[in-house]
């Protein structure tokens, strides 16, 4: 049986059924030992904060660390990820994949929170803007570029986020921050609205990039509307909506819709190691790699498949230090 049907035979339990089905029930028990531990690709509806989505997983799964992996504003939809028990432990490995969305700018039209849910600063008498103009901005936006942040964001000022200052009528220098945009292309052309796919590094405000493109071009620029179409390997093709994995909790049969935490770190080699080195890995004493490793942190597993955690390598030893180690399931 796949994965999906599964799901969907658990979900559906006996009501599918003109009785009891006993593999079923059987299979349903023995998963209720299974650790809660794992990600959740999840689309994000629009009108919720990323921490209201996390607050509802905490809720349906009854498990207390859960975390997010990328804040989503409220206008946007799309690629969520949920990590829930020892995933959380590598939030910032899934943060620190690239990203990639697709954007609906509106041309004209500038606001204090650069996007539709803020109050409108700005209307330009006319938008006379064609695409190759457009084409020609946007050529300066992609590489490596400086990008100052929103007002309305969640970084600090000395201990205060900064969307409480722009609240409060304050606006204070926001130093520009160093990211880096792989693909900007526009795939839509229905001006006043233009819509574009972003590829990018973390940390890169889309809200930003449509106000200082408006601002190239003269004429002012909101984000209209915004999908995140992928983060890292997870993608929105495979993402779940936020009520069937609440259902999943409700039902048991979320295990069928959760990722294994190790499926964030497949960037990395991986290295299969005997039972002694498996001791010393979880004491957290330093190790020799088996195999060559060509990246900066090694997956460790088992000889009988089973993930026991990240190893940094120690340059000055030259050795593998455990970084993060997992317990045994």
């Amino acid at each position: 049986m796949s994965r999906a049907c599964t799901a969907c035979a658990l979900k559906s339990g006996a009501s599918s059924f003109d009785a009891p089905n006993p593999a079923i029930a059987a299979l349903a028990a023995r998963t209720k030992q299974l650790p809660m531990s794992g990600i959740l690709n999840i689309d994000k509806p629009a009108g919720m904060t990323s921490h209201d989505v996390v607050a509802a997983i905490r809720r349906a799964s009854k498990e207390q660390r859960v975390g997010h992996a990328g804040t989503l504003d409220p206008l946007a939809t799309g690629v969520l990820l949920v990590c829930i028990g020892s995933a959380t432990r590598i939030i910032e490995h899934l943060q620190d994949h690239p990203k990639k969305y697709r954007a609906d700018i509106h041309l004209g039209v500038t606001t204090d929170t650069y996007d539709a849910e803020g109050q409108v600063t700005y209307r330009a008498p006319s938008v006379d803007i064609d695409r190759a103009q457009v084409e020609e901005a946007l050529a300066g936006f992609r590489g490596t570029i400086q990008q100052v942040p929103p007002m309305y964001s969640a970084l600090k000022r000395e201990g205060r986020p900064l969307y409480e200052l722009a609240r409060a009528g304050l606006e204070v220098e926001r130093e520009p921050r160093t990211v880096e945009i792989f693909r900007l292309e526009i795939t839509d052309w229905k001006p006043p609205i233009i819509q574009m796919e972003v590829e990018c590094s973390k940390g890169t405000y889309i809200r930003s990039l449509a106000h200082d493109l408006g601002k190239k071009l003269g004429v002012g620029a909101h984000l209209r509307g915004l999908v995140r179409l992928a983060s890292g390997r997870f993608t929105l093709d495979g993402a779940e909506s936020l009520a069937t994995v609440e259902d999943s909790f409700k039902n048991n049969y979320w295990m069928y819709l959760i990722h294994a935490l190790d499926e964030a770190l497949l960037e990395y080699d991986a290295i299969i190691v005997d039972g002694d080195t498996e001791e010393r890995i979880r004491q957290g004493r330093q190790v020799e790699s088996p195999g060559p490793v060509q990246t900066r942190y090694a997956r460790a597993y088992s000889l009988q498949g089973d993930f026991i955690g990240l190893l940094k390598h120690d340059r000055w030893t030259g050795l593998w230090q455990p970084d993060k180690v997992f317990p045994k399931r």
